[in-house]
């Protein structure tokens, strides 16, 4: 399957630089059999009572780093923890830095290159770990966004506020899950009164999701491997209602995902604790999501392989043509999608 299969024209004017306000103003674009224009404040009229919205409490850490190696200038950002002291990140640029190499972030604050990857990836080494590593984050981190979204430094004020979901719990994400960012108290009191349920996973979605596809044939593509938790309380919630008959929707692609890695031969979920490289694109079989909630992705991208695989690929360009003809805001900070399940190619 050849990657070109999955590219359209996108207007750089096209991707949100801000979010709305409030958050449950964006966009939905409803796809089922017909395209339907709604607000994200509608979604509880688009749902049934007893079905099941499943969230990703993971909570994006400041993992974007400026720093300099003597005196020339370099971007960090980690996308995954190793050990205590230890993390996979992804540099800019990374063609000059040898192992060995120093990176200075802030007067006490430096990072030893231990190995070099691919794609701009090094393997960086801290001085210190836990609570005192973190702490650095906080005072010299800025939040992770996606190239995308263009700020004269690496990020600003509003950021940290506006690129975290109200259901952030866990630390350890370098990209937030950014269908969650539509969500407030408002909403949720809305889906209630619906008789909506909702439940809880953990996904630590990595910058490798930021990573563009380089090669020619999708099966060469390779995906970077987080780590995630499905918790029993959470397992009996799903099965519960795919027994009744409800439908499970995946709110965001990384929910989506550990599900579906977390499903076995029988369709049943299963607790999980571990990392997956799930790369869903046309053909798969799902098993447990019926519905997504996911925002607009961009061309050739992992993301949109996995809606096209979800809805359809030629479902899925139409309503992206729709969206982009009719002012709908793309990517991280824009509109979101409700996507049924179809066999369809």
């Amino acid at each position: 399957m050849k990657v070109d299969t999955f590219d359209f024209d996108l207007p750089r004017a096209c991707i949100a630089q801000r979010p709305m306000t409030p958050r449950d103003a964006a966009r939905l674009l409803v796809v089922h059999h017909e395209l339907v224009d709604a607000r994200m404040s509608d979604l509880p009229r688009h749902l049934r009572p007893g079905d099941l919205l499943v969230f990703n409490n993971t909570k994006v850490i400041p993992a974007r780093l400026a720093g300099r190696r003597g005196r020339a200038k370099v971007e960090v950002t980690l996308h995954k923890a190793v050990d205590a002291t230890t993390w996979k990140a992804f540099a800019r640029p990374a063609r000059r830095l040898k192992n060995g190499d120093r990176i200075d972030f802030a007067p006490g604050f430096a990072a030893e290159v231990k190995s070099k990857g691919e794609a701009g990836e090094i393997t960086l080494s801290f001085a210190h770990g836990g609570a005192d590593l973190e702490a650095a984050l906080a005072r010299f981190g800025a939040m992770p966004l996606p190239p995308y979204i263009k700020r004269p430094d690496l990020s600003d004020p509003r950021d940290p506020d506006d690129y975290q979901t109200m259901f952030a719990r866990i630390p350890g994400a370098v990209a937030a899950p950014t269908a969650g960012l539509h969500f407030t108290p408002g909403l949720l009191d809305g889906l209630d009164a619906q008789g909506i349920k909702r439940i809880t996973l953990t996904l630590h979605v990595g910058a490798g999701t930021f990573l563009p596809v380089t090669v020619e044939d999708v099966a060469d593509h390779k995906m970077h491997a987080e780590w995630g938790e499905i918790t029993a309380h959470a397992v009996t919630a799903v099965n519960a209602a795919r027994k009744r008959g409800s439908q499970v929707v995946a709110v965001g692609s990384t929910a989506l995902r550990l599900l579906e890695a977390a499903t076995d031969a029988a369709g049943w979920l299963r607790p999980f604790a571990g990392e997956t490289d799930i790369f869903i694109t046309p053909g798969y079989r799902f098993r447990t999501v019926d519905r997504l909630l996911t925002n607009f992705h961009l061309p050739r991208s992992t993301l949109f392989m996995l809606v096209a695989a979800f809805a359809g690929t030629r479902r899925m360009k139409h309503a992206y043509a729709h969206a982009r003809d009719t002012g709908y805001r793309f990517y991280s900070y824009g509109d979101a999608c409700l996507l049924s399940r179809s066999e369809a190619p």
